[in-house]
């Protein structure tokens, strides 16, 4: 199987090693990572031995292919994952489970959220143009989406200057200019990259709450940014206006507990 898998990879121009384990050595049914060798980047798929691992469909002209993992007995729902290359590095992104998706191009719209097709539809935008990074409905950088919002005004004294917004434990993408309306205060630190509420941040130990590094954040906060948006792994984009920022779907995945992120 492995063979076949890295045929497949290969035709969209990417390296992957596969590794079958044992259940008590597994962690979950599968496990994919990006990593990189003295050979660059490649894709690193652990699946436990009684879980298939099949490629559905390669796009080798713009390098992504849709991954299925399922168990033999059926005993979990397929889970289905989109490879690929976004500008300077391979990644990985689970797909809701529900969007039921057959082919690359199906991921790709599962991952869109509906503010982002509303705003398609609100601007024009053709459908054979709605993968592209920059159009007239929202610019696209990794995981995020930024949908302009020209008329929406900015409590000046909030505005956040050189501020990170981040998937989980990644790399953040830093924003020159950004501002927070509404949402759940809540407090984060390396250890807690989603996030506990205060609640939960006042159920900790005395001496895990006066570690260093714990910020005040809003978490499901409506998020608008101008200006720079810089990622290592990505072109700098420049927003003149207000844009609101949205996320891809990849959080509505239950396999999303099965990548490891590490943009």
């Amino acid at each position: 199987m492995g063979t076949l898998l890295e045929t497949k990879f290969e035709k969209m121009g990417a390296r992957v090693k596969v590794m079958s384990l044992p259940a008590h050595l597994a962690q979950g049914a599968v496990r994919i990572d990006v990593r990189r060798d003295k050979g660059g980047e490649y894709f690193d798929v652990r699946h436990r031995s009684d879980v298939h691992v099949d490629v559905l469909d390669v796009k080798s002209h713009d390098r992504h292919l849709l991954l299925m993992t399922r168990s033999r007995e059926a005993r979990e729902a397929k889970s289905k994952f989109l490879c690929g290359h976004d500008e300077r590095a391979w990644f990985v992104a689970a797909v809701p489970e529900t969007a039921r998706a057959r082919n690359v191009q199906d991921a790709k719209d599962a991952l869109k959220p509906p503010a982002v097709w509303d705003a398609m539809r609100e601007r024009g935008v053709r459908r054979k143009d709605r993968d592209r990074r920059r159009t007239a409905a929202f610019v696209r950088q990794g995981e995020w989406f930024f949908i302009p919002r020209p008329k929406f005004k900015a409590d000046e004294s909030l505005v956040l200057k050189d501020e990170p917004i981040r998937r989980g434990g990644g790399k953040p993408h830093r924003c020159q200019f950004l501002f927070r309306t509404g949402g759940e205060t809540v407090r984060v630190h390396r250890r807690y990259p989603n996030g506990l509420s205060i609640a939960e941040y006042s159920a900790l130990p005395k001496h895990v709450r006066e570690m260093k590094g714990w910020r005040t954040m809003a978490r499901n906060a409506r998020v608008y940014v101008k200006g720079s948006v810089r990622h290592s792994d990505h072109a700098t984009v420049w927003l003149d206006v207000w844009h609101e920022v949205v996320m891809n779907t990849e959080t509505q995945a239950a396999a999303m507990r099965q990548v490891a992120f590490l943009d």
